[in-house]
């Protein structure tokens, strides 16, 4: 797509997304706000629930292979651009996407491989109408944070390793964990929310054999990235996040479709759920009322398969879930509903998500997986973790400031990590060393999705309660409810360091953002140093690759 500057200045969208205020009718609904709408369209343009097909996430191949002492090598490159999606079925909305695209383009690699993600900024003349003191002249800063991979730290999108327009950087990941479900998305101080919301965001795959023998491939392995929008009346997204408090929309997305039908056949389909909103949760469960039988985490596989019939899904979550539509007739519509959680802005049509259309096409019944649920799937390092190996429990109170008005953790903001030169930490954890951590919400009963890099937990208590069901896997994402007292256990395997920060994204913004500093001394030299050790670059590469 040929665009001209001043039209990707107007085209783009952003330099115009003013805070608006929510619309329509407004009526109590617990500790919520019920709102008719909060988009700006029509009618006529509005889109309607279970009418549009489920697109599948695009893939990403790689443009070189190689091997480097008998591991293989596989070299990827996504630029952020401008471009612009067909969401609505009357008008089109201007998107930043990796590749232009949103959602942007699956990674799938077998454990082990190396990967260099060559991220490409080529958002020039690109500006947000907030955080312009964060961003550069020339257009917006990147910085591409892998969710869910222990990468070094100078690849692990540190929130000020900026990577500015017609700039470029190779992020290097080793692909050593067990299978698991990730994603990339911008990591930028104070424009994480609105990079993020404006389309940069991609899952990536990691495969092993463990979880090829035991749950569905191919067309039977689906991943849906899960996102909620609100719309001007020309098409263009609207933002409003509530003076720093979350951004809620009132059109639900899967896979960038609004509200989408799957056709299904009659036989065990595996899903990769990623909660890709900005600030919503979601509380999902079949129509039906029949369980989904949960086998994955933010890390992988779950020790057990748990059967629930309903989960609470924050931002940034992963669940894997397998779902038996052998037992449907023909011509059956299943739906995947919500019934929300406290703290959310909900509207009319934010209790809906999706919906699988069951049809009669013939079924493979000797591929063993097409009505298997495997009860026992596998154990992992952090799983087998007990709290007296913990050699430290520290406390992380999540709130807003009753003086500043600002988020932080611990009373400590990103502002001070940087005014400290990035020397404040939360914790100092030793290499190798086992920690609990106990995570405790306040400031009138908000929910914090806080996700700690570099490593995945294991939640040992909600309460002083074991933890819900569909939790007890590998995580790196804590739903800390409103009030909650959350336990995490986890071992620290990599020095250097890492960031820990809220999920909502605009109270990462806002300024609920930290670091901690593993198996390094205060002062001491960094060779990992997440700023310094492998900086950009000026991008002369050919416009195709």
């Amino acid at each position: 797509m040929d665009m001209t500057r001043r039209s990707v200045l107007t085209a783009a969208g952003l330099s115009a997304l003013g805070v608006m205020s929510y619309t329509g009718l407004t009526r109590p609904l617990g500790n919520e706000v019920l709102t008719k709408s909060a988009s700006g369209l029509s009618d006529r343009n509005f889109p309607r629930a279970f009418r549009a097909a489920l697109r599948p996430l695009p893939t990403l191949a790689p443009y070189e292979v190689s091997w480097d002492e008998g591991v293989r090598v596989e070299r990827y490159a996504v630029s952020a651009r401008v471009g612009t999606a067909q969401i609505l079925p009357n008008l089109p909305t201007p998107v930043i996407g990796y590749n232009g695209m949103v959602p942007g383009p699956t990674i799938s690699v077998e454990r082990g491989t190396r990967v260099h993600l060559r991220v490409r900024n080529k958002l020039y003349g690109v500006q947000h109408p907030e955080g312009l003191e964060h961003s550069h002249e020339s257009g917006l800063v990147l910085s591409t944070h892998l969710h869910g991979h222990a990468s070094l730290p100078e690849f692990d999108g540190y929130a000020d390793d900026r990577t500015i327009p017609g700039f470029c950087k190779d992020y290097v990941y080793e692909n050593d964990q067990p299978a698991r479900t990730i994603w990339y998305h911008d990591h930028a101080t104070h424009l994480t929310t609105r990079n993020v919301y404006s389309g940069l965001a991609a899952q990536y795959h990691i495969r092993d054999e463990v979880e090829r023998a035991l749950l569905p491939q191919g067309e039977y392995d689906v991943p849906l990235t899960l996102s909620d929008i609100m719309f001007e009346a020309d098409g263009r997204a609207r933002f409003d996040d509530k003076d720093h408090s979350g951004l809620w929309g009132d059109v639900i997305l899967v896979n960038g479709q609004p509200w989408p039908v799957m056709n299904v056949k009659r036989r065990v389909y595996r899903f990769r759920l990623l909660n890709g909103s900005i600030s919503r949760s979601y509380r999902p469960y079949l129509s039906t009322g029949d369980a989904v039988h949960m086998v994955g985490t933010d890390g992988g596989l779950m020790p057990t398969t748990q059967a629930v019939t309903t989960w609470r899904h924050a931002p940034a979550e992963r669940y894997e879930f397998l779902v038996d539509f052998s037992r449907y007739a023909p011509g059956t519509q299943v739906r995947l509903m919500n019934s929300s959680n406290p703290k959310n802005v909900d509207f009319d049509h934010t209790n809906k998500i999706m919906a699988f259309q069951v049809t009669d096409d013939p079924v493979d019944t000797y591929d063993p997986t097409w009505r298997t649920i495997p009860t026992t799937l596998t154990g992992s390092d952090v799983m087998s973790l007990t709290p007296s190996q913990s050699v430290k429990t520290r406390y992380l109170q999540l709130k807003k400031s009753d003086v500043t008005n600002v988020w932080n953790i611990n009373g400590t903001t990103w502002q001070d990590v940087i005014a400290s030169g990035y020397t404040k930490v939360l914790a100092d954890p030793a290499l190798h060393a086992v920690e609990m951590w106990d995570l405790h919400t306040s400031s009138g009963g908000w929910f914090h999705p806080l996700h700690v890099h570099l490593v995945d937990f294991q939640i040992v208590s909600r309460n002083g309660r074991p933890p819900f069901a569909y939790e007890r896997g590998p995580k790196d994402v804590a739903y800390v409810g409103p009030d909650e007292k959350v336990r995490v256990l986890m071992r620290f395997d990599r020095a250097g360091r890492y960031m820990v920060h809220c999920h909502n994204l605009p109270h990462e913004d806002h300024d609920m953002m930290g670091q901690f500093r593993v198996g390094l001394a205060a002062g001491a030299p960094d060779p990992h140093d997440p700023i310094s050790a492998a900086k950009p670059w000026l991008d002369t590469y050919p416009e195709e690759l």
